[in-house]
């Protein structure tokens, strides 16, 4: 019995592979840096990050954990030592006391301010260095669309979750 689903051709393989590797390269750059300099995680990173871009720097973990496509599991254990080191803080919601808000402390914003120049210049020196205006234009409208297409689907904090029936 043959295959139904044809695999894919050399020009999708190929780009397909450039880019897992791309993502690996500068992921695994960022992260060295991220840990030398402020004893981070390329994940603690992201979660510090949108912290300090949200507003009230505070965002409830399942927005946090679609933000940075992390498990939520995965994410309250990154979370667990973001706070034990003081970098942010955990609270119930007012709104919905089944929701965990979590909020950056001053000495999370510090360690962003500290480490984040030297993100930039490895994001920079890595990813954009050998690029033209046009290659950056057309990749980030490629992406930008990429992204959207992945996206469209709810995001997974709004999915049931699995071994949990509904009631009423």
């Amino acid at each position: 019995m043959s295959d139904p689903t044809p695999g894919l051709n050399t020009e999708q393989l190929g780009a397909y592979f450039a880019l897992m590797e791309v993502s690996s390269l500068l992921q695994y750059a960022v992260d060295e840096h991220l840990r030398a300099d402020g004893d981070l995680s390329y994940v603690q990173f992201q979660i510090l990050a949108r912290l300090v871009d949200a507003p009230e720097g505070r965002l409830r973990m399942t927005d946090l954990a679609d933000g940075v496509v992390y498990s939520r599991s995965g994410l309250t254990y990154q979370a667990g030592l973001l706070d034990k080191r003081g970098l942010i803080t955990r609270s119930p919601s007012p709104d919905d006391e089944r929701s965990v808000m979590v909020t950056v402390t001053d000495a999370g914003r510090e360690l962003v301010a500290r480490v984040l120049p030297g993100h930039v210049d490895s994001v920079r020196r890595l990813l954009f260095e050998p690029m033209t205006a046009g290659d950056l234009a057309a990749l980030g409208a490629i992406l930008g669309r990429v992204r959207d297409h992945m996206r469209a689907t709810p995001p997974r904090s709004a999915r049931p979750r699995a071994g949990r029936g509904r009631t009423g």
